[in-house]
């Protein structure tokens, strides 16, 4: 079976670190848990998606150690197909230790981005891409992102940008995409306006994908067309925890694209998951089924 979305990036094993309040310096602190965790923008995007009930592909290069192969079980638990993952040999991976505080419902994330190599953009990964209705990238992985978006665009799959990273060279990306969802800081900092409303105007006209979103956090976000300005909310949720919130967001998105659904329909659904997915610890773990997030969303006086 064809995967609708196929995602390019990073695939990182995160080390979740729950604390009652971040440490001072130089001091010590005892962790209320710890737990290991598949991470990174697109691929948790693409669990996302896959646990929303599209059919998902990750295509990437992972190495071949123990953090590989539980990042393979990882997106296998969650059905996201890995044929298009290579496993290399005397190679670092890309991890990170993220600490989760009970005090401020906040995280801080330190990271290592490895020395694997960019990802070769074979054949069969093309076939994976042309036989998908959305690709999925994050500006990791970069040249093969570049390269997947301009097959995607000449193959009629949408490609969906989920910029929250500034990277060195992503102006080669932005061109490239259909749906572009920067955060508000990259948004800012991508098109020099000072405020949302005039950022997504400003990339709609520079880079004239189908469709600007902005997220902004707890304010929920904007989204531009080149008609329509509107904002969409967040909808109300105890938060554990937030990390991964906005990958959750983009692969949600994707999975609305996939089912139909208007670009503001869109929003309200990623926003809802979004939502849902900070009540849990982990990134992966919380994220909601399909009719979780429909009686949730009408609960909210929301029809999907």
């Amino acid at each position: 079976m064809s995967s609708a979305v196929v995602g390019i990036g990073a695939c990182v094993m995160d080390t979740l670190v729950s604390v009652p309040h971040y440490p001072k310096e130089d001091t010590k602190l005892r962790a209320a848990s710890t737990k290991q965790s598949g991470g990174g923008p697109t691929a948790t995007g693409i669990v996302a998606a896959a646990k929303l009930g599209v059919c998902c592909d990750f295509i990437g290069t992972l190495s071949e150690d123990s953090v590989g192969n539980f990042l393979i079980n990882d997106f296998k638990k969650y059905g996201v197909g890995t044929s298009g993952i290579d496993v290399l040999p005397g190679y670092r991976p890309f991890s990170s230790t993220v600490w989760l505080s009970s005090e401020t419902t906040s995280r801080t994330c330190v990271f290592d981005k490895g020395n694997l190599p960019g990802t070769v953009l074979d054949d069969a990964k093309k076939q994976l891409i042309k036989n998908a209705k959305v690709l999925m990238v994050d500006g990791n992985d970069l040249n093969c992102a570049v390269e997947a978006a301009a097959f995607a665009r000449q193959n009629g799959v949408l490609v969906l940008y989920d910029a929250g990273g500034l990277y060195e060279g992503i102006e080669r990306l932005l061109p490239l995409c259909d749906i572009l969802i920067p955060s508000e800081e990259f948004a800012l900092a991508v098109s020099g306006q000072p405020t949302a409303e005039q950022a997504a105007k400003t990339l709609f006209l520079r880079y004239s994908p189908k469709v600007v979103v902005i997220t902004q956090g707890k304010r929920g976000g904007i989204l531009f067309d080149g008609q329509q300005l509107a904002n969409y909310p967040i909808y109300p949720a105890k938060v554990v925890d937030s990390n991964g919130a906005g990958d959750v967001f983009h692969g949600a998105f994707a999975a609305g694209l996939v089912l139909g659904y208007s670009y503001l329909k869109c929003c309200h659904f990623a926003s809802a998951v979004s939502g849902l997915k900070c009540t849990g610890v982990g990134a992966r773990e919380s994220v909601p089924d399909f009719n979780t997030v429909k009686d949730y969303l009408r609960r909210n006086g929301y029809e999907l």
